[in-house]
Protein backbone atom coordinates (compact mmCIF):
# COMPACT_ATOMS: atom_id res chain seq x y z
CA UNK A 1 0.00 0.00 0.00
CA UNK A 2 2.61 2.52 1.01
CA UNK A 3 3.50 2.66 -3.08
CA UNK A 4 -0.02 3.10 -4.60
CA UNK A 5 -0.02 6.77 -3.44
CA UNK A 6 3.96 7.78 -5.74
CA UNK A 7 2.17 5.41 -8.70
CA UNK A 8 -1.10 7.65 -8.52
CA UNK A 9 1.06 10.76 -8.31
CA UNK A 10 2.77 9.70 -11.24
CA UNK A 11 0.06 8.25 -13.17
CA UNK A 12 -1.96 12.05 -12.52
CA UNK A 13 1.42 13.86 -13.70
CA UNK A 14 1.24 11.94 -16.92
CA UNK A 15 -2.30 12.62 -17.58
CA UNK A 16 -1.70 16.25 -16.84
CA UNK A 17 1.01 16.56 -19.16
CA UNK A 18 -1.42 15.06 -21.51
CA UNK A 19 -3.62 17.22 -21.03
CA UNK A 20 -1.31 20.07 -21.72
CA UNK A 21 0.25 18.77 -24.86
CA UNK A 22 -3.49 18.64 -25.95
CA UNK A 23 -4.04 22.12 -25.16
CA UNK A 24 -1.00 22.95 -27.00
CA UNK A 25 -2.08 20.69 -30.04
CA UNK A 26 -1.88 22.34 -33.72
CA UNK A 27 -5.14 20.55 -33.65
CA UNK A 28 -6.39 22.92 -31.60
CA UNK A 29 -9.82 24.25 -32.62
CA UNK A 30 -9.58 27.50 -30.95
CA UNK A 31 -6.03 28.27 -31.79
CA UNK A 32 -6.07 32.31 -32.59
CA UNK A 33 -2.69 34.06 -33.36
CA UNK A 34 -1.72 37.06 -32.12
CA UNK A 35 -0.51 40.29 -33.57
CA UNK A 36 3.36 40.51 -32.33
CA UNK A 37 4.17 37.06 -31.32
CA UNK A 38 6.67 35.47 -31.39
CA UNK A 39 8.16 33.47 -34.32
CA UNK A 40 11.04 31.38 -35.60
CA UNK A 41 13.29 34.49 -36.61
CA UNK A 42 10.50 37.27 -36.95
CA UNK A 43 7.21 38.30 -34.97
CA UNK A 44 4.30 38.07 -36.41
CA UNK A 45 2.56 41.23 -37.96
CA UNK A 46 -0.06 40.98 -40.12
CA UNK A 47 0.00 42.68 -43.84
CA UNK A 48 -3.70 44.25 -44.23
CA UNK A 49 -5.85 43.57 -47.00
CA UNK A 50 -5.26 46.62 -49.11
CA UNK A 51 -1.86 46.16 -49.53
CA UNK A 52 -2.01 42.80 -49.80
CA UNK A 53 -4.07 43.45 -52.90
CA UNK A 54 -1.30 46.11 -54.35
CA UNK A 55 1.29 43.65 -54.11
CA UNK A 56 -0.54 40.87 -56.02
CA UNK A 57 -1.60 44.01 -58.10
CA UNK A 58 2.28 44.81 -58.66
CA UNK A 59 3.43 41.76 -58.92
CA UNK A 60 1.00 41.09 -61.97
CA UNK A 61 -0.65 38.21 -60.51
CA UNK A 62 -2.72 35.97 -62.84
CA UNK A 63 -4.57 32.62 -63.08
CA UNK A 64 -1.28 31.60 -64.95
CA UNK A 65 1.00 32.10 -61.70
CA UNK A 66 2.11 29.91 -59.00
CA UNK A 67 2.29 31.91 -56.16
CA UNK A 68 4.30 31.09 -52.76
CA UNK A 69 4.07 32.87 -49.80
CA UNK A 70 7.19 32.48 -47.77
CA UNK A 71 6.12 33.09 -43.60
CA UNK A 72 2.27 32.57 -44.88
CA UNK A 73 1.15 33.73 -41.30
CA UNK A 74 -2.65 33.32 -41.19
CA UNK A 75 -2.54 32.83 -45.25
CA UNK A 76 -3.89 36.13 -46.13
CA UNK A 77 -1.75 36.36 -49.00
CA UNK A 78 -2.00 33.26 -50.70
CA UNK A 79 -6.13 33.14 -49.88
CA UNK A 80 -6.01 36.57 -51.76
CA UNK A 81 -3.88 35.37 -54.58
CA UNK A 82 -6.09 32.70 -55.28
CA UNK A 83 -9.81 34.13 -54.16
CA UNK A 84 -8.93 37.63 -55.97
CA UNK A 85 -6.59 36.78 -58.51
CA UNK A 86 -7.24 33.02 -59.47
CA UNK A 87 -3.69 31.57 -59.60
CA UNK A 88 -2.76 29.01 -57.32
CA UNK A 89 -1.09 29.74 -54.16
CA UNK A 90 1.38 27.76 -51.53
CA UNK A 91 2.26 29.47 -48.27
CA UNK A 92 5.19 27.96 -45.99
CA UNK A 93 4.56 28.82 -42.59
CA UNK A 94 7.63 27.32 -39.49
CA UNK A 95 4.29 27.42 -36.38
CA UNK A 96 2.39 24.35 -37.06
CA UNK A 97 -0.47 26.33 -35.26
CA UNK A 98 -0.19 29.27 -37.59
CA UNK A 99 -0.06 26.24 -40.37
CA UNK A 100 -3.10 24.59 -39.54
CA UNK A 101 -5.14 27.87 -38.65
CA UNK A 102 -4.52 29.25 -42.55
CA UNK A 103 -5.55 26.46 -44.14
CA UNK A 104 -8.42 26.68 -41.82
CA UNK A 105 -8.92 30.12 -43.46
CA UNK A 106 -8.52 29.01 -46.51
CA UNK A 107 -11.37 26.18 -46.15
CA UNK A 108 -13.60 28.98 -44.49
CA UNK A 109 -12.39 31.03 -47.80
CA UNK A 110 -13.90 28.62 -50.26
CA UNK A 111 -10.35 28.12 -51.96
CA UNK A 112 -8.54 24.87 -50.69
CA UNK A 113 -8.66 23.51 -53.89
CA UNK A 114 -6.24 26.24 -54.34
CA UNK A 115 -4.75 26.78 -51.74
CA UNK A 116 -1.89 24.66 -49.42
CA UNK A 117 -0.28 26.12 -46.50
CA UNK A 118 2.23 23.85 -44.57
CA UNK A 119 4.12 23.59 -42.26
CA UNK A 120 7.93 23.95 -42.83
CA UNK A 121 11.41 25.98 -42.73
CA UNK A 122 11.50 28.53 -45.95
CA UNK A 123 15.23 27.88 -45.40
CA UNK A 124 14.68 24.20 -46.59
CA UNK A 125 12.13 23.98 -48.29
CA UNK A 126 11.49 24.06 -51.93
CA UNK A 127 9.88 26.70 -53.51
CA UNK A 128 11.56 27.04 -57.21
CA UNK A 129 8.45 26.13 -59.29
CA UNK A 130 7.02 29.51 -58.06
CA UNK A 131 6.41 32.46 -60.59
CA UNK A 132 5.52 34.85 -57.96
CA UNK A 133 7.41 34.93 -53.96
CA UNK A 134 5.90 37.10 -51.67
CA UNK A 135 7.62 37.89 -48.13
CA UNK A 136 7.61 40.26 -45.04
CA UNK A 137 10.71 39.01 -43.20
CA UNK A 138 13.50 41.12 -41.60
CA UNK A 139 16.12 42.52 -44.02
CA UNK A 140 18.95 39.57 -42.90
CA UNK A 141 16.50 37.29 -43.73
CA UNK A 142 15.78 39.02 -46.96
CA UNK A 143 19.36 38.96 -47.62
CA UNK A 144 19.67 35.14 -46.62
CA UNK A 145 17.18 34.42 -49.04
CA UNK A 146 18.64 36.41 -52.14
CA UNK A 147 20.58 34.36 -53.78
CA UNK A 148 17.97 31.69 -53.91
CA UNK A 149 15.61 34.26 -55.58
CA UNK A 150 18.34 34.91 -57.79
CA UNK A 151 18.58 30.95 -59.14
CA UNK A 152 15.27 30.99 -59.70
CA UNK A 153 13.71 30.84 -63.39
CA UNK A 154 14.20 34.23 -64.77
CA UNK A 155 10.94 36.53 -64.57
CA UNK A 156 9.58 35.12 -61.60
CA UNK A 157 8.55 38.05 -59.57
CA UNK A 158 9.63 38.78 -56.10
CA UNK A 159 7.15 41.00 -53.68
CA UNK A 160 8.54 41.49 -50.16
CA UNK A 161 6.18 43.81 -47.40
CA UNK A 162 8.54 46.39 -45.65
CA UNK A 163 12.00 45.29 -46.06
CA UNK A 164 14.42 45.66 -49.50
CA UNK A 165 17.38 43.26 -51.11
CA UNK A 166 20.38 45.71 -50.04
CA UNK A 167 22.42 46.73 -53.70
CA UNK A 168 19.52 44.32 -55.62
CA UNK A 169 17.07 47.42 -56.25
CA UNK A 170 13.92 47.11 -56.63
CA UNK A 171 12.33 47.44 -60.67
CA UNK A 172 8.74 48.69 -58.44
CA UNK A 173 7.40 49.95 -55.43
CA UNK A 174 4.63 51.27 -54.18
CA UNK A 175 3.61 53.33 -50.49
CA UNK A 176 0.25 52.49 -48.30
CA UNK A 177 -0.38 54.56 -45.51
CA UNK A 178 2.72 53.90 -43.39
CA UNK A 179 3.92 50.64 -45.19
CA UNK A 180 5.31 49.99 -48.40
CA UNK A 181 6.26 46.86 -50.96
CA UNK A 182 8.80 46.40 -53.38
CA UNK A 183 9.09 44.57 -56.25
CA UNK A 184 11.81 42.72 -58.40
CA UNK A 185 11.71 40.67 -61.54
CA UNK A 186 14.89 37.99 -61.13
CA UNK A 187 17.35 38.99 -64.62
CA UNK A 188 18.89 36.14 -66.42
CA UNK A 189 22.13 36.08 -66.07
CA UNK A 190 23.67 37.66 -69.38
CA UNK A 191 26.99 38.89 -68.41
CA UNK A 192 29.90 37.47 -70.54
CA UNK A 193 30.96 38.18 -74.67
CA UNK A 194 28.52 37.53 -77.05
CA UNK A 195 28.85 36.80 -81.07
CA UNK A 196 25.81 38.41 -82.69
CA UNK A 197 24.96 37.80 -85.88
CA UNK A 198 22.33 38.47 -88.34
CA UNK A 199 20.36 35.41 -88.91
CA UNK A 200 20.49 36.30 -92.63
CA UNK A 201 24.12 37.21 -93.70
CA UNK A 202 27.49 36.85 -92.18
CA UNK A 203 27.86 40.00 -90.85
CA UNK A 204 28.69 39.82 -87.06
CA UNK A 205 29.53 42.13 -83.97
CA UNK A 206 30.88 40.91 -80.64
CA UNK A 207 29.58 41.86 -77.42
CA UNK A 208 30.49 42.29 -74.22
CA UNK A 209 28.06 42.73 -71.38
CA UNK A 210 28.67 43.61 -67.95
CA UNK A 211 25.74 42.90 -64.63
CA UNK A 212 24.77 44.17 -61.49
CA UNK A 213 21.82 42.08 -60.97
CA UNK A 214 19.28 43.80 -63.77
CA UNK A 215 21.23 46.70 -64.30
CA UNK A 216 23.60 45.92 -67.28
CA UNK A 217 26.20 47.59 -69.66
CA UNK A 218 28.90 47.10 -72.00
CA UNK A 219 29.83 47.44 -75.89
CA UNK A 220 29.74 46.50 -79.08
CA UNK A 221 32.74 45.72 -81.40
CA UNK A 222 32.70 45.84 -85.22
CA UNK A 223 35.61 45.70 -87.67
CA UNK A 224 38.05 46.41 -84.63
CA UNK A 225 35.44 49.49 -83.53
CA UNK A 226 34.07 49.58 -79.66
CA UNK A 227 31.08 51.26 -79.50
CA UNK A 228 29.14 51.43 -75.95
CA UNK A 229 25.91 50.16 -75.42
CA UNK A 230 23.33 52.87 -75.09
CA UNK A 231 19.94 52.52 -72.96
CA UNK A 232 20.26 48.84 -71.88
CA UNK A 233 17.82 47.35 -70.62
CA UNK A 234 16.95 43.76 -68.84
CA UNK A 235 13.91 42.59 -67.12
CA UNK A 236 13.76 38.67 -66.63
CA UNK A 237 14.92 37.02 -69.97
CA UNK A 238 14.02 40.00 -72.36
CA UNK A 239 17.34 42.43 -73.14
CA UNK A 240 17.16 45.75 -75.40
CA UNK A 241 19.69 48.11 -76.15
CA UNK A 242 20.77 50.33 -79.19
CA UNK A 243 24.15 50.61 -80.25
CA UNK A 244 26.03 52.75 -83.32
CA UNK A 245 27.05 50.78 -86.49
CA UNK A 246 30.02 51.28 -88.20
CA UNK A 247 28.25 53.00 -90.81
CA UNK A 248 26.76 55.82 -88.15
CA UNK A 249 23.59 54.38 -88.34
CA UNK A 250 21.54 53.42 -84.41
CA UNK A 251 20.67 50.13 -84.02
CA UNK A 252 18.15 48.99 -81.80
CA UNK A 253 18.03 45.42 -80.73
CA UNK A 254 15.16 43.94 -78.87
CA UNK A 255 15.89 39.69 -77.60
CA UNK A 256 15.06 36.92 -75.52
CA UNK A 257 17.67 35.08 -73.66
CA UNK A 258 17.79 31.38 -72.95
CA UNK A 259 20.91 30.66 -71.58
CA UNK A 260 23.27 30.88 -73.70
CA UNK A 261 21.57 31.89 -76.51
CA UNK A 262 20.00 35.11 -77.61
CA UNK A 263 17.16 35.34 -80.17
CA UNK A 264 15.25 38.98 -81.39
CA UNK A 265 15.35 41.68 -83.74
CA UNK A 266 17.56 44.31 -85.06
CA UNK A 267 15.75 48.11 -86.12
CA UNK A 268 17.88 49.90 -88.27
CA UNK A 269 15.70 52.38 -90.40
CA UNK A 270 12.70 51.43 -90.12
CA UNK A 271 13.46 47.35 -91.07
CA UNK A 272 13.70 44.84 -88.81
CA UNK A 273 16.29 41.98 -89.10
CA UNK A 274 16.44 38.99 -87.25
CA UNK A 275 19.46 38.02 -85.38
CA UNK A 276 21.03 35.47 -82.89
CA UNK A 277 23.58 35.53 -80.26
CA UNK A 278 25.92 33.14 -78.58
CA UNK A 279 27.80 33.54 -75.47
CA UNK A 280 31.57 32.01 -75.44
Amino acid sequence: MKHAWPLTRRAAAALLAMGLIACASPTDKDYQPQRGQTGKDVIWIPTSPELVNRMLNMAKVSGQDIVYDLGAGDGIIAITAAKQFGARAYGIEYNPQMALHAQKNARAAGVADKVSIRQGDIFEEKFDEATVVTLYLLPHLNLKLRPTLLKMKPGTRIVSHAFDMGEWEADDKISHEYAQAFLWVVPSAVEGIWTLQEVDSNAQVQLNIEQSFQRIGGSITERGRKTPLLGAQLRGNKIAFQFMGADQQLRSVTAQVNGNQMQGVMTLQGGQLPIEATRR
